[in-house]
């Protein structure tokens, strides 16, 4: 492992892994790259709501979202981190979950992910999808994934 990437949400158990992560990587002085990615739900939302707030007068755009889920991923890797002498990066987008974790691993160089998953039915993933599901299927390397 030279960089991995982290996917981290608002979670326990995600600080957990960002930092069992952080000190597997720093054991063979690998990059981290932790991201937290904004779905189009929640930016759809945000926006909204802002809008509401102001009157339709303040605006927030996906660069606003994407500054939003970088500031979030630095302060939770600040805290994650803070016993653990690894070298990482920050960043943020907005999107489909899957499909951004593989665009930021291949963008980053990444050659491992480590990532929350959640327990779903065979039928829910069918139906709506999963994002951990579509990385373990198509990203091109180890992809560590912990439930719970």
């Amino acid at each position: 492992m030279e960089r991995a990437l982290v996917a981290i949400e608002p979670t326990d158990g995600t600080k957990e892994l960002a930092r069992e992560a952080g000190t597997l990587a720093a054991g063979v002085d690998a990059e981290v790259i932790v991201v937290h990615v904004t779905t189009e739900d929640e930016y759809t939302a945000r926006r909204q709501a802002m809008a509401s707030m102001s009157g339709g007068t303040e605006t927030y755009t996906t660069d606003d979202a994407n500054e939003g889920a970088t500031k979030f991923a630095r302060d939770f890797a600040e805290d994650a981190f803070a016993d653990v002498d690894v070298a990482y990066e920050t960043a943020g987008y907005v999107g489909e979950k899957g499909s951004v974790l593989l665009e930021a691993a291949e963008e980053h160089d990444c050659d491992h992910v480590f990532l929350a998953g959640r327990d779903r039915s065979p039928t829910g993933k069918a139906l709506f999808g999963d994002p951990t599901q579509r990385v373990l299927l198509d990203f091109d390397g180890p992809v560590t994934v912990v439930t719970g």
